[in-house]
This record gives C-alpha cells, sequence and structure tokens, in this order.
C-alpha cells in the first residue's frame, strides 16, 4: 500500500531540493519491496568517507560486478550454475545471484573495492567542489557612506 505524501510545505522553505521528493518516493518503494539479500551495512568512516560492506560469501571476484553511473551504485552478483550433481541432506546457504543498488548523494565518488573473508567493501568519498565550498563575504559600507557625501 502507497502513502501519498504532501511535500508542499517543504517547497515553501527550500530552494532546489527538486530530486528530494523523488527520493523518499524511491526510498519508501523500495522499503515496500523488501529484498534482504544479501545483507550489507553502510557505515561512516571519517568526515568525507564512507564504506559499504556487503556480505558476498561464497562469490568469487569474477562474479561480482560494480558499476557506478549518474549517482547510482550497483552491485551485482552472477552465481554460475554448475553441472556438478550433490544430494544435499540440508541446503541452508544460498548461492543466488543478487542486485543491490545504492543512491549516492551528489559529488560522492567510489574511491575503491576489496572482497576479503566473504566481505565485499567499497569506500566512498565525499568530494566538495572548491566553487561550493562557503565563502566569506565581505560587507563593504565603507563604499555606501563615500556615495552619500
Amino acid at each position: 500500500m502507497r502513502t501519498a505524501f504532501d511535500f508542499s510545505p517543504l517547497y515553501r522553505n527550500t530552494v532546489g531540493f527538486d530530486r528530494f521528493a523523488a527520493l523518499l518516493d524511491n526510498a519508501a518503494q523500495s522499503s515496500n519491496n523488501t529484498n534482504n539479500y544479501p545483507p550489507y551495512d553502510i557505515e561512516t568512516t571519517g568526515e568525507n568517507t564512507y564504506a559499504i560492506t556487503i556480505a558476498a560469501a561464497g562469490f568469487a571476484e569474477s562474479e561480482l560486478d560494480i558499476t557506478s553511473e549518474s549517482g547510482m551504485l550497483v552491485v551485482k552478483g552472477k552465481k554460475e550454475k554448475t553441472n556438478e550433481e550433490r544430494k544435499y541432506l540440508y541446503q541452508g546457504i544460498a548461492f543466488r545471484s543478487f542486485e543491490r543498488k545504492f543512491q549516492l548523494a551528489d559529488h560522492v565518488k567510489v574511491t575503491g573495492a576489496n572482497l576479503e573473508n566473504g566481505l565485499l567493501r567499497i569506500d566512498l568519498l565525499k568530494e566538495i567542489p572548491e566553487a561550493m565550498k562557503p565563502k566569506k563575504i565581505s560587507i563593504n559600507s565603507k563604499n555606501l557612506l563615500d556615495q552619500r557625501a
């Protein structure tokens, strides 16, 4: 069941957050389609650094694909079918393919990935361009007094 949200109060007090409603709608939609495989963690590792850790036990590096494009990080795991026939008494390990998508904020880029002990760690860095960093604006009141005289 989808719940409609009224974002008009948000738009009265903000400028340039046009994508915000779409992001919230996508988040609500993806939470309705809960797929918990494989489990993952998102952590902050510093002031502008982050890491996503995905439990990819049983996957080789060649079976994992990581792409980043237009603010979307996509991690895919494709398990190849084996011709080996096995007779399980109990099968609890899920060797199935997966696809995980993460919406990245502006200026967040992937800096590396590492697969160790069945955990895929993707490192992210938020680099704010110099032009977008806060600047001190000086007040020039002296010129106003000179113009009046």
